[in-house]
């Protein structure tokens, strides 16, 4: 029998923001899933962080809208600088090298399914950012939209509450 490639192996997508949640999800997939088997990873890791386009988060305007978008659109670069380097930092501290990072601008829900579409991903794992229901009915979750979207399993990791 061949030895196993790196391409034969299935990929897993992580999508991370930045919060402290996404951080959680990114170090217990590694923990449940590569160190137990390093060096032989069962597989191809991507994390993807999602980068809000500048008028998603200025909205549609009205005054003075357009002379801001420059400013909100460096410091949307300099958080996915920041959130790619703490993720990059996080797997090597893990001795987990071999990982593709991407940042991909557009709206989470949909750039997570699509990352797991273009890298024919079998698993998307995600954490949980614990919104109530009026908050999650506003803003809108990216881990459900995902758990019913992405075409492959989807894990979302919950960050234990800690108990007083």
């Amino acid at each position: 029998m061949a030895a196993e490639t790196t391409t034969d192996k299935p990929v897993m997508v992580v999508g991370i923001d930045d919060s402290e949640h996404s951080f959680y999800a990114l170090e217990w997939a590694l923990e449940h899933f590569f160190i137990p088997h390093a060096p032989n990873f069962p597989f191809k890791l991507f994390v993807v962080h999602a980068k809000s386009t500048a008028s998603s988060v200025v909205g549609l305007g009205g005054p003075g809208a357009v002379e801001v978008m420059p400013y909100v659109e460096t410091d949307l670069k300099r958080v996915a600088a920041r959130v790619v380097e703490k993720a990059k930092e996080l797997c090597l501290s893990k001795s987990v090298d071999d990982v593709t990072l991407e940042v991909i601008e557009g709206d989470a829900r949909n750039v997570l399914c699509e990352a797991v579409e273009k890298h024919h991903a079998s698993m998307l794992v995600l954490g949980n950012h614990g919104y109530g229901a009026i908050k999650r009915a506003v803003l809108g979750s990216v881990s459900d939209y995902c758990a019913h979207h992405a075409h492959c399993s989807v894990m979302i990791v919950k960050k234990p509450k800690i108990k007083h």
